[in-house]
């Protein structure tokens, strides 16, 4: 994503438990992979990190409560002000720690979510100017449909960019000199360059996923390609011979057609399985082959459908990830459980142990 950047630098977006992934993990992994900074969306996630001792600038993207300002703001972390309401907080808040406090502007220019509305702008700037301790560093948006081929949907986006560079302008005869701009999430950094500007704000892809499918010519031009991160993997621990028609797991759901080895494998739906995918007919990976479920997901296990094969406890199952030709990637579970990719990887249960490999 640096090389797709070129010149902007990548904040690299570790919410959500690093989407799942683990969030100091994920941010010491980006960090040394030279990521300028790293955005979280709640001031517990900033915390986390620093008490991890990761020093990196930290953003918070959604705007802080005002009773967890000064709680930011002496974490070191980067307010963002979204609102009226927001740059009071900030400004007071500011003021009464003293020192000085970076901040960034976040305006709304078609989502619709969060940020500043274009008509509140000016007195936005005025409340964050009017005390020494706010530095404005950054101002920027967000865009909804960056992603998407459909002509409605870039023109949507084009229009986005327009009016964010009127409000940058405004805000600038206003006295504001943000040092660092930006606009563009993991879609717009594949399929706007125009929108790229000081710093893209990257997510998804840092975790080995696309957006959607066609921003892959933006990384196959420049010989590159995003491979998964995350493969969940289990060990078998327990086997039992059933006949044909043995109902397992809660609900006695579904009859087993043929005599079966059915397999217990210790990740449940707490654990970020969705019991969801039973009824989908998901798959998890044995021996290289694709398994079915033999029963519901249960809150901590899983059962199995094994047919013949000699599985024996200790034998490791594959629920996302490679094993021999066999892929199953979190794309495959956003296609079983109707779902997208973000909300499968951000499912993953705290519980679950993460390891680093090489």
């Amino acid at each position: 994503m640096r090389a797709v950047c070129a010149d902007a630098a990548v904040c690299a977006v570790v919410k959500a438990n690093g989407y799942g992934h683990g969030a100091v993990t994920a941010a010491r992994e980006f960090a040394d992979a030279g990521a300028a900074g790293l955005a979280v969306a709640i001031v517990d996630e900033g915390v986390e990190l620093r008490d991890a001792g990761i020093s990196a600038p930290i953003l918070l993207l959604a705007e802080t409560p005002d009773d967890a300002v000064q709680d930011a703001l002496i974490s070191t972390l980067t307010l963002t002000v979204g609102s009226i309401a927001g740059a009071r907080a900030a400004a007071q808040a500011a003021a009464e720690l003293g020192g000085r406090h970076r901040v960034h502007l976040k305006v709304d220019t078609g989502m619709h979510r969060m940020g500043v509305l274009p008509h509140d702008l000016a007195e936005v700037v005025a409340t964050l100017k009017s005390v020494p301790n706010i530095q404005v560093e950054g101002f920027y948006t967000h865009f909804p449909v960056a992603e998407s081929a459909h002509a409605a949907d870039r023109s949507f986006s084009a229009s986005q960019l327009a009016l964010f560079d009127g409000l940058l302008s405004a805000a600038r005869r206003d006295g504001l000199e943000p040092r660092v701009v930006h606009t563009a999430n993991s879609a717009a950094a594949l399929s706007m360059p125009e929108s790229r500007r000081d710093m893209a704000r990257v997510g998804l892809a840092l975790y080995g996923y696309l957006p959607d499918a066609s921003l892959a010519g933006a990384l196959s031009s420049r010989g590159l390609e995003l491979r998964p991160a995350m493969s969940l993997r289990a060990r078998v621990t327990a086997v039992r011979d059933l006949e044909a028609g043995e109902r397992p797991s809660y609900g006695r759901r579904r009859a087993l057609p043929d005599a079966a080895r059915v397999a217990t494998v210790p990740f449940g739906y707490a654990d970020g399985y969705p019991r969801r995918l039973f009824d989908a007919g998901a798959t998890v990976l044995v021996h290289g082959r694709p398994r079915p479920l033999a029963g519901v997901v249960t809150m901590d296990q899983l059962v199995i459908d094994c047919d013949g094969d000699d599985v024996r406890p200790g034998d490791v199952v594959t629920l996302l990830g490679r094993d021999g030709d066999a892929v199953i990637d979190a794309e495959t579970w956003a296609t079983w459980s109707d779902t997208i990719t973000w909300e499968v990887l951000c499912g993953v249960g705290a519980r679950v142990p993460r390891v680093t490999v090489p």
